[in-house]
């Protein structure tokens, strides 16, 4: 009795565990998802961010997931997600991650695609030339000093039915003087 009890306990909190693993996909009332396939900057997997130098691009690519995978069809038309804008912010692995003073300070950018049933991909800024006019990427100029951060960068849109989505990828960016590797000479 008592052993087919622990039995039944054990099958219900399988159950639950089970359940809550896979909310992770059917979060919101959306029937699609937006997914991050690639992020690439121009340097490779690695931006190389030079200080004396203008906007630095980085190209995404991204897909649809459905949560019921099991259409025949793919994604309908209301499935389809348009992205309207990105939010890009600047972490350090040593945890000093004071905006201005340690990393260069986040923002915002606008941007327009549609993703429908094929990857899409488009390219975009990750690092804005005013960032390197402001601290602590100015300090670098003159400097041999590699600032080696990770950019987090979050996509927004909503479905054509009005729903939120959202996607989020990350890439090492390493800001230093790499036009001119003798300015700590100067």
């Amino acid at each position: 009795m008592k052993a087919a009890y622990m039995c039944r306990i054990g099958i219900l909190l399988l159950a639950l565990l089970g359940a809550s693993c896979g909310s992770v996909v059917r979060e919101g009332t959306g029937t699609s998802f937006l997914m991050v396939d690639a992020l690439e900057f121009q340097t490779g997997h690695t931006l190389r961010s030079d200080v004396l130098t203008f906007n630095d691009m980085a190209t995404v690519s991204f897909s649809l997931g459905l949560k019921d995978p099991s259409s025949p069809t793919g994604p309908t038309q209301s499935q389809f997600v348009t992205i309207d804008r990105y939010q890009v912010r600047f972490t350090r692995a040593d945890g000093r991650n004071t905006q201005g003073v340690d990393v260069p300070y986040g923002f915002e950018g606008a941007f327009t695609l549609t993703v429908r049933g094929s990857p899409a991909e488009a390219e975009f800024t990750v690092v804005r030339t005013i960032a390197k006019r402001e601290a602590p990427l100015l300090a670098l100029t003159n400097s041999r000093v590699i600032l080696s951060t990770i950019a987090e960068i979050t996509f927004f849109g909503r479905d054509q039915t009005g729903r939120a989505v959202t996607a989020t990828a990350r890439g090492s960016v390493d800001f230093g003087n790499f036009t001119n590797p003798q300015a700590a000479n100067r």
